[in-house]
């Protein structure tokens, strides 16, 4: 693992600080498609953040990288989102890299390997 890659529908400031760096899709080209997105996180290492359940899917089918860290906590203020991660990303980056796929509800985690 080489760092992160947060989608397109996740904010592009952030008020936590992971211990691998952090890009965005955006950095991709406006509107990446997920395969694109999913090509550029395989080859280079990246663990994938998104509220789409696409990439849930596919790493289902697959073996890391990218591993997936699927955030299914619906639609929160962005307060209301930092504050969450901000409590969650601890035991989020703890499941790492072990589980290819992470999923993050508001009340429990479950990680899959």
């Amino acid at each position: 693992m080489k760092g992160f890659i947060f989608d397109e529908n996740l904010p592009c400031k952030l008020t936590i600080a992971p211990s691998l760096p952090i890009q965005f899709t955006t950095a991709l080209g406006q509107s990446a498609s997920d395969t694109a997105v999913w090509q550029y996180a395989r080859t280079n290492e990246l663990i994938i953040v998104s509220k789409d359940t696409d990439f849930s899917n596919r790493i289902m089918l697959s073996s890391p990288p990218p591993w997936v860290v699927h955030l299914r906590i619906g639609n929160l203020r962005k307060r209301e989102f930092h504050k969450f991660l901000a409590s969650a990303w601890p035991s989020i980056e703890g499941l790492l890299p072990a589980h290819k796929l992470i999923n993050v509800y508001r009340d429990r985690i479950e990680a899959f390997q």
